[in-house]
């Protein structure tokens, strides 16, 4: 079955479970599902009964998609997403990207918790992610390319949108906050990076490292949507600070930044 038959039909069974058109797209990250708990008249899938979708193992990701109604838009996120440490190629990682853009999704927003790389930033900050690092060493367009999902070549000089980014930082600063914006890197996973592997990512410039996000923007860019953003910084990356990264600090430090990045998000969307 080709790329886009499978695309047709997830697409489809989802059209089939909702009564409205979403225009925002939110893929949630470690801990952040929560926001879904807002949406007005959710809609809950399950991702098992979706047609072709992976399913989420990771402890923090719900593993459903919420359609519904936040700040008067029509919006889709997905709570939990799929990681490639999980064992599924980059191409099944980033396929609910292809039906949200199937589905007439036009913005796309991403989050994760991540390790902080860049010393100055401290365990509970938001950072927009003005750009990334692909250390996967994959990459989801590999293979024969679709002219009618996006060019063969996507451009990736704004991967994240500068007029998002904007937007977000203005927000923020409307709640009396201020977000760091940096560069994400992108690694494989799943055992946390050494300290000599965030020596060289500092090196490199990156200011948060974590284990998603790469396929999802790569392929919603080569779909032509507008992205944005967010990495909480849920610990600092191995050898800044004398003691061992665990799951459960990303969990407790999710769960203590969540009513901030609750009404940053929810600000985004309204005035979007």
């Amino acid at each position: 079955m080709s790329e886009q038959s499978k695309i047709d039909e997830a697409a489809a069974f989802i059209r089939g479970e909702i009564d409205l058109r979403p225009e925002i797209g939110l893929i949630l990250g470690s801990g952040l599902g929560v926001l879904a708990d807002l949406i007005e008249k959710p809609i809950v899938i399950d991702y098992s009964k979706i047609p072709h979708f992976p399913v989420s193992t990771v402890e923090g990701h719900a593993g459903e998609l919420v359609v519904g109604t936040i700040q008067n838009k029509q919006v889709l996120i997905m709570k939990g997403r799929f990681h490639a440490y999980e064992g599924y190629a980059a191409q099944t990682v980033s396929f609910p990207v292809r039906v949200m853009k199937e589905l007439g999704i036009h913005t796309l927003m991403v989050t994760n918790a991540a390790g902080g790389v860049n010393t100055s930033y401290e365990v509970g900050d938001l950072m927009v992610i003005k750009d990334h690092l692909n250390l996967t060493y994959r990459n989801p367009l590999i293979g024969p390319n679709d002219n009618q999902l996006g060019v063969r070549f996507p451009d990736m000089s704004e991967a994240y949108s500068r007029r998002l980014r904007k937007l977000a930082h203005d927000v923020a600063a409307s709640q009396n906050f201020s977000l760091r914006e940096g560069v994400y890197a992108g690694l494989l996973g799943p055992s946390y990076e050494t300290p000599a592997e965030i020596r060289m990512l500092r090196i490199m410039g990156a200011d948060a490292v974590g284990m998603s996000t790469v396929p999802e923007v790569i392929i919603a860019r080569h779909a032509g949507m507008e992205v944005l953003g967010f990495s909480c910084i849920s610990n600092m990356a191995a050898g800044i600070l004398d003691q061992p990264l665990s799951h459960a600090e990303v969990m407790v430090t999710t769960e203590k930044v969540k009513p901030k990045f609750l009404k940053l998000v929810l600000g985004i969307i309204e005035a979007l």
